[in-house]
């Protein structure tokens, strides 16, 4: 795989971070694009490519964003990819959807920080002695995120320095994500949601599809309604054009974690 770079990978980070934010923010309001754009006085084309990250504004239209959304320029680029969030904790906790590499990014970011690696969704499962499946089956969802909160507490209590993979819908807790603010630097593992879908069933998992001809729709519309609750995160990373070696190393610069010798 070639390689760019490191300056233009901090900046491509950096955008696609920026326009997260926006996205986010515009999301929040319930506004199409069209909408802010024309509050703005900006044209839907440009608006397009920050919020996909392929547009690098200047600070002048940056303003024009942030007054259309009610917010100040700050208020969009509080913690861009790229800059280590004020006073990182030594929790990292990982954010995205099935396939954002959340087990193999924090295994290898765990490994090179010498610290713990948890995958919470095996703390839940070990604690109710049931897979996944099982309980949202037999208990239901209300009953699987309070098994996770207290999972999550479990593991804080007992790793005071790790890297946690959190389930795809984590964000969806709001307990669970108020317990992660406040003890735990969160990263958002962004990419495409083709790529979501790909790397899982090159992963041989057929669970996606398997009976549902709407899977693919499904995952669309799951995304839609995140994106915006990952967006929140400390860190962002757009994973899609790096292998998971290169989002360990990305990871390791913009926390300024020390990388330990093997």
């Amino acid at each position: 795989m070639a390689r760019t770079h490191p300056k233009q990978d901090q900046h491509k980070t950096l955008l696609h971070a920026l326009g997260a934010r926006l996205r986010a923010r515009r999301l929040q309001r319930g506004w199409t694009l069209k909408e802010l754009c024309k509050r703005a006085g900006l044209s839907e084309r440009f608006v397009g490519q920050v919020e996909n990250g392929e547009g690098n504004p200047a600070v002048t239209r940056l303003f024009d964003l942030a007054r259309a959304l009610g917010c100040s320029v700050q208020d969009l680029l509080p913690a861009l990819a790229g800059h280590a969030p004020a006073g990182a904790r030594p929790v990292v906790a990982l954010l995205g959807l099935r396939g954002a590499g959340k087990t193999s990014v924090g295994r290898g970011l765990a490994k090179r920080a010498r610290c713990p690696f948890v995958e919470l969704d095996a703390r839940v499962e070990e604690e109710a002695g049931l897979k996944l499946g099982e309980i949202f089956a037999l208990h239901g969802e209300a009953y699987y995120r309070r098994l996770e909160v207290a999972a999550l507490e479990r593991v804080l209590r007992a790793e005071p320095r790790c890297v946690i993979a959190t389930g795809g819908g984590i964000v969806s807790n709001l307990e669970a994500m108020a317990v992660l603010r406040r003890n735990a630097t969160t990263v958002w593992l962004k990419a495409p949601v083709q790529d979501h879908w790909e790397r899982v069933v090159a992963q041989g998992d057929r669970r996606p599809m398997a009976g549902n001809p709407k899977a693919r729709a499904e995952l669309d519309q799951i995304y839609t309604v995140r994106a915006p609750l990952y967006a929140k995160a400390e860190v962002t990373v757009d994973t899609a054009r790096l292998d998971v070696e290169g989002v360990v190393e990305r990871l390791l610069e913009t926390l300024g974690v020390q990388a330990q010798a093997a």
